[in-house]
């Protein structure tokens, strides 16, 4: 059974930079320019990150680091080296 997808006529306004390079990727893409914005915007408004990038956004947003800092080279590799 096919379905039937409704589309609504509508406008923009867009800096003329940014028009002109949505132009460009929808010519090197082979597409038309309606065709190319509407496949960005459906790929923003229904890409769902997964499970390990839902939990890197949300220790980013913390603000916590589990990583240890270093201040300079030498203390990186002797931390290294001295693994065991």
């Amino acid at each position: 059974m096919e379905t039937t997808i409704t589309r609504r006529p509508t406008s923009f306004r867009l800096r003329t930079d940014v028009l002109d390079k949505l132009k460009q990727n929808a010519a090197r893409s082979n597409r038309t320019l309606n065709n190319y914005v509407e496949s960005v915007l459906l790929d923003i408004v229904y890409r769902e990150p997964n499970a390990e990038t839902r939990a890197a956004i949300k220790e980013a947003k913390s603000g916590h680091n589990p990583n240890k800092l270093y201040h300079d080279v030498d203390e990186m590799f002797n931390d290294i080296l001295n693994e065991d």
